[in-house]
């Protein structure tokens, strides 16, 4: 792109900008009829996926039969494709938004730096005329005019220092809110290639699939209806596969799948992103371990196993005492319940499968009774804390749905104030059981 040098000045400072030369007519006509042709071909995209998913779900009501399920495969493939086609066009439209994005940071980050530099040179110049003193004035050659021009001068080089530093204010606000939109189209492209890929896969899921079917003939009714009996097997199989959770005996599959289906309806979170969360949960308790706390004034206590002595169990003036009111509602013994161990940053002292701290737990307690129907949550119930996970993975953005969402979401469950660091790996993983959740799980149920 071919740009020109112009000049901005504030204060006493100048400094030289590059700006894009003016686009010409033609070539900003013909911009806009490539962005209006990428929106009708958008729309028209979009009546492809709904016509393809209402032939889905009509085709799935019928008799089991091989021409229902090629039909059935034909159409989540042409469903599939369609989105590919819809989540490229979108990615076109926002390459554009964000390389605008991109120069408009870099220019207001050209003004900054011109307003850091006008604020040095009055500050300088500030510096100077105040340490002009009046004996120094008697002293000179100089006139009364001369020294009140210097005053006038003075004057004007504050108001200068005030309105620049306005100004620095200004940009910089101007600059974060760019960034903020920046980060949003990034995140949408992130969405839409993960996307992709997601669909890529259930296309050559289905076209295997759908050559298998192809090679049964009309007369072979019987190797079809093994094929039936082999889906219903599998899908016995996956339902009563025991679902592993932290610091609780594990539960049947189809029972989590069934809770995090309730989950959804109520906090609008995925089931295989909960069901993932639960799940890394889990595996980091194979290595974090149990803990027992056994004296309530320090917080300290042992492992349940080991009986190795921990200082840092549960932080005692913030979550001592709600344990021991969760303790006393549930009926439980406190000294031997079960919550997670120290840290190596932090303290421990998280309870069950979703994994809240006391303080946490007693926070969002009215809200998970009313959202799962009980009248005292138990946080090492199943059922209770599916919900408990829900709701605060919900409050984290993760109802927005979308890899980014899903991810920082899973980041701040984790980390809390530290998600951009240390929680990045934990969230990536999440991502991991999240495709495998869905695509060799839930997938494999829902297409019965």
């Amino acid at each position: 792109m071919r740009h020109r040098i112009f000049f901005v000045c504030a204060g006493i400072a100048c400094v030289a900008l590059l700006r894009p030369a003016p686009v010409s007519a033609q070539a900003t006509g013909a911009v806009e009829r490539r962005q209006a042709e990428l929106q009708a071909e958008l729309e028209a995209t979009n009546k492809d996926i709904e016509y393809w998913s209402g032939i889905l779900g009509e085709k799935q009501k019928e008799s089991a039969s091989i021409s229902r399920d090629i039909d059935i495969l034909n159409a989540q493939i042409a469903a599939a494709k369609a989105t590919i086609k819809q989540k490229n066009i979108i990615i076109s439209q926002l390459g554009k938004d964000i390389g605008e994005k991109n120069e408009t940071i870099t220019t207001l980050g050209l003004k900054i730096d011109l307003q850091f530099e006008s604020l040095g040179a009055l500050i300088r110049k500030a510096d100077r005329l105040e340490s002009y003193s009046l004996a120094e004035f008697a002293l000179s050659n100089g006139t009364l005019t001369s020294f009140l021009g210097d005053v006038d001068t003075m004057r004007s080089v504050q108001k200068s220092l005030r309105k620049t530093i306005l100004n620095v204010r200004e940009m910089k606000v101007e600059t974060e809110n760019v960034r903020d939109g920046l980060a949003k189209r990034q995140a949408d492209e992130q969405d839409a290639r993960k996307a992709i890929e997601a669909q890529q896969r259930r296309i050559q899921k289905s076209e295997d699939e759908k050559k298998k079917l192809l090679a049964i003939s009309k007369g072979h009714e019987k190797t079809y209806q093994s094929i039936l009996e082999d889906r219903q097997k599998k899908a016995a199989q996956i339902r009563s596969a025991l679902f592993s959770l932290r610091d609780t005996a594990a539960i049947p599959f189809g029972d989590a799948y069934t809770y995090a289906l309730e989950v959804e309806k109520k906090t609008g979170v995925r089931p295989a992103f909960l069901l993932a969360v639960l799940t890394q949960e889990t595996n980091l308790g194979e290595n974090v371990g149990q803990c027992l706390v056994t004296d309530f004034t320090s917080g300290s206590g042992v492992g349940k196993n080991t009986g190795r002595v921990f200082l840092n169990i549960m932080k005692p003036d913030r979550d001592v005492k709600p344990f021991l009111s969760i303790a006393s509602r549930l009926g439980f013994d406190p000294k031997q319940k079960p919550v997670s161990c120290p840290q190596a940053r932090g303290y421990g002292g998280a309870m069950g499968p979703s994994q809240f701290i006391t303080s946490t737990w007693v926070a969002y307690e009215k809200r998970i009774a009313s959202a799962a129907s009980v009248g005292t949550p138990d946080p090492w119930i199943p059922h209770d804390a599916f919900f408990a996970s829900g709701l605060y993975l919900s409050d984290l953005g993760a109802d927005a749905r979308g890899y980014s969402a899903e991810h920082t979401a899973a980041a701040k469950y984790y980390a809390g104030g530290a998600w951009r660091t240390r929680g990045q790996n934990y969230a990536t993983s999440v991502m991991k059981h999240t495709q495998n959740i869905q695509e060799n799980m839930i997938d494999p149920l829902q297409n019965l």
